[in-house]
């Protein structure tokens, strides 16, 4: 839904089970739920999550037809994809996997252009559109050694993308960009490293198509998890001329290590699920910063004194600030959204809270109500 005349606010469908399209399409009956809650007579924008498996079967013309007309029958309409997962993201162990396949394989490279395709026929006129993906690989997978040769080919593929990109636009006229989204553990994990790409991708001569088509997925709760401000990371990509193609609005959980440390633990043990990835980043006294892989080693590791603070990549409901011993990190989305509310850095917002059916009991409510909750903080916090 538009929210200014600089920014369009929705929510990611990867909350929403659904691996085929014939899935997704029946879940879509959450976001009509949600727009008659948030703006009933007013265009809502979609944030879509395709797997592989759904892409290819809504590449079918006829599939494809069909949900523009539901989209112009609804008052809806779709801006952005969440072209990360490429698999399986509900109802199995995800973990690592969901790096798979990384940016080495075509596969990769299809799904992504298959994205792009459906979006530039999807998007409406004098909007732009963003297809967010994986921040290349996982970093474990990938020895040090062999690390520059891998990333060589990687770029290529990025490249490949890119030049589809800067095709589709000669063709269509549509402004589409690829929105790498950084995360911990992956490949590209932080501020730093996403320059790095980008310098390395600006430096094989196709500079204006890079400039236009490549961009970051900014992700809060990613970069909190690392310890970045926004306002640190946020200047340094605009120094840098990147385009922030889309703001996701997320919040990692975190725990004050200065009081009771096992009843911290206690709070924590109910978060350590086994779906999906909780990387976690234990804070020294001396500002270092350790990293575990998920949140169990990062528990087992609570009892050193010289810890201060833990956060861990666990997406909980961005509209509250403690959970008993425990806090999330909105204050990040707070200081982003003042940023963009006097800085208009994108005109993507993308609430992304896809651990509904991981979270403890205590902290789900109404699906619908849920993520009508989150939208409705979020335009609070611009209006305010």
């Amino acid at each position: 839904m538009k929210i200014s005349p600089h920014g369009h606010l929705t929510y990611c469908t990867n909350i929403h089970p659904g691996e085929s399209w014939e899935e997704v399409r029946s879940s879509l009956h959450h976001v009509l739920d949600v727009k008659r809650r948030m703006c009933p007579d007013r265009p809502f924008g979609i944030g879509l999550r395709l797997s592989a498996r759904a892409a290819a079967e809504l590449t079918e013309p006829e599939r494809l037809q069909a949900f523009k007309s539901w989209l112009d029958r609804h008052d809806c309409y779709v801006f952005t994809m969440n072209g990360f997962p490429y698999g399986g993201f509900h109802g199995e162990r995800v973990k690592d996997q969901v790096h798979a396949p990384d940016w080495r394989s075509r596969e990769r490279v299809t799904y992504t252009k298959q994205l792009f395709d459906m979006l530039a026929e999807l998007l409406p006129e004098g909007l732009d559109g963003g297809v967010s993906t994986s921040p290349l690989s996982y970093k474990p997978w990938l020895g040090a050694g062999a690390r520059e040769a891998e990333l060589s080919g990687m770029r290529e593929h990025l490249l490949d993308v890119i030049d589809h990109l800067a095709d589709l636009r000669n063709r269509t006229g549509k402004d589409l960009h690829l929105d790498l989204e950084p995360e911990p553990d992956g490949l590209i994990e932080n501020t730093a490293e996403f320059v790095d790409l980008y310098r390395a991708l600006l430096a094989q001569g196709r500079e204006s198509d890079v400039r236009r088509h490549f961009a970051i997925c900014y992700d809060v709760c990613h970069f909190a998890v690392a310890y970045e401000s926004p306002e640190a990371s946020l200047r340094t990509l605009t120094e840098e001329g990147i385009r922030i193609g889309r703001l996701q609005i997320s919040a990692a959980l975190k725990a004050d290590l200065h009081g009771d440390r096992a009843a911290v633990r206690t709070s924590l043990q109910p978060y350590d699920e086994p779906v999906y990835l909780h990387q976690a980043a234990l804070r020294r006294s001396d500002g270092s910063i350790d990293r575990f892989p998920d949140l169990a080693p990062a528990l087992e590791a609570l009892d050193d004194p010289n810890y201060r603070e833990l956060r861990t990549h666990f997406h909980v409901p961005i509209y509250t600030e403690s959970y008993g011993r425990l806090q999330s990190t909105n204050d990040a989305i707070r200081e982003a959204l003042r940023i963009w509310k006097a800085r208009p850095f994108t005109p993507h917002l993308e609430v992304e809270t896809y651990t509904w059916d991981v979270l403890p009991d205590h902290q789900r409510l109404n699906l619908t109500e849920s993520i009508a909750r989150e939208l409705e903080w979020v335009r609070g916090e611009l209006a305010d």
